[in-house]
């Protein structure tokens, strides 16, 4: 893996923050927050291996050791020491690992993977494979969704608890980035037995959407279990990708998470 440097997208000024998508996403699932997290905070949302525009890499196991390998590598490259991080789902599980290690100043995680059962977790992935799925339906189909309000729902809910709210070109492109993603599969099977339990000593914030499906809200129970210590947030209206459905709250979490 020498040399290799996952995509990335760099804005604003103040003290770094990494981002950091869920399975099968990129990191334009930022984009309803980046702006406002940028007004005060130098903001890197990062492209994971095998997903958006980063390359898969042919040596690299796609578990949370090797993962968090790539995020330490980017930030010494960018010159970042112990950023705050933030992740949604995987990139949740992601930024509490990172706290663990001792690589980060503060962990925000959005309904972070990882608090899961054996069959929470099978029921995740079976849920992501079928929305991954839905982005080989014939592209006049998926295009003429995004006119019914009905199949809006349908196609977008797993996701969002406010399918109104989405730009239907943006969920298109989330799809078809989806079905790209060389890093699904062998991120998914690597962490068939992986279930959290750390205990970061940095600052930790743990949000869950009160409508979240893919990892439902009663998983926030056990991540309180665990980290007792953690600020834990319930998101009102809210499903499986916040940054969408409360763009202002989810800022405000952040902002808050990851204060200096």
């Amino acid at each position: 893996m020498t040399g290799y440097l996952p995509n990335y997208e760099r804005r604003g000024h103040g003290p770094p923050l990494l981002l950091v998508h869920g399975i099968g996403h990129r990191w334009q699932a930022w984009l309803p927050v980046i702006d406002r997290l940028a007004a005060s905070r130098e903001v890197i949302a990062v492209d994971l291996p095998g997903f958006g525009g980063s390359a898969p890499v042919p040596d690299l196991r796609y578990d949370v050791a090797s993962t968090c390998g790539t995020l330490a590598v980017l930030c010494d490259r960018l010159g970042l020491e112990r950023p705050h991080v933030a992740g949604s789902s995987l990139g949740g599980l992601l930024a509490l690992e990172l706290a663990d290690r001792g690589l980060v100043s503060s962990a925000t995680a959005l309904a972070p993977a990882g608090f899961w059962t054996a069959a929470g977790r099978g029921y995740a992935i079976a849920l992501l494979a079928l929305h991954r799925g839905a982005g080989r339906l014939p592209p006049g189909l998926l295009a003429s969704a995004g006119r019914s309000r009905r199949l809006r729902a349908v196609a977008a809910g797993l996701m969002f608890a406010r399918p109104d709210l989405l730009d239907w070109g943006t969920v298109l492109a989330d799809l078809a980035g989806m079905r790209a993603a060389a890093g699904f599969w062998p991120t998914a099977r690597a962490g068939r037995r992986y279930r959290y339990a750390g205990r970061p000593q940095v600052p930790v914030t743990i949000a869950w959407g009160a409508k979240a499906r893919i990892l439902p809200l009663r998983q926030a129970r056990a991540a309180k279990r665990l980290l007792p210590d953690a600020t834990h947030v319930v998101l009102p209206d809210c499903g499986h990708l916040p940054m969408t459905d409360a763009p202002d709250l989810v800022a405000d979490v952040i902002l808050r998470g990851s204060s200096p």
